[in-house]
C-alpha cells in the first residue's frame, strides 16, 4: 500500500523546514535531514532509522519493516509533538552515515 501525500504533507509540517527534504520512491518517500536519510514515511508510517540517541528518547517504539525484507526501524508514535521530532532529528544527525558521493554517468573516456 502507497502513503497518502497528506500524510507526508503533515508529517513535513511537524518538521523543521529549513533543514528537511524527501524524494519520492516507488509509493513511499524517503526523509533526509541536513542531506542524510533519516528515515522515510512507509504505508502512512512514520518510521526513523534506529539509531542509538533514537532508541534512547524512543525506548518503548515498536520496530516495524518499512516493507518485506527490509531492516526494522522505529516507528514515531507521537508525530504532532514538533519539539520532540525537532530533538530527535538533530540528536540522529551525528549518528548517521554522511551521504555517499553520486557516482557519474559519464565515463572517463567520454570526456577525451
Amino acid at each position: 500500500m502507497a502513503s497518502d501525500k497528506c500524510y507526508l504533507d503533515y508529517i513535513l509540517d511537524q518538521l523543521p523546514p529549513e533543514d528537511v527534504t524527501y524524494k519520492a520512491m516507488m509509493g513511499e518517500y524517503i526523509i533526509y535531514y541536513r542531506g542524510k536519510i533519516i528515515g522515510g514515511i512507509y504505508d502512512n508510517r512514520f518510521l526513523v532509522k534506529p539509531a542509538a540517541s533514537a532508541k534512547k528518547r524512543m525506548p518503548e517504539a515498536e520496530e516495524e519493516q518499512p516493507y518485506p525484507g527490509a531492516k526494522k526501524m522505529l516507528l514515531v508514535s507521537d508525530p504532532d509533538n514538533r519539539e520532540f521530532l525537532r530533538e530527535l532529528l538533530e540528536a540522529m544527525y551525528g549518528e548517521l552515515p554522511e551521504p555517499k558521493p553520486r557516482r557519474s554517468r559519464i565515463k572517463q573516456e567520454d570526456l577525451s
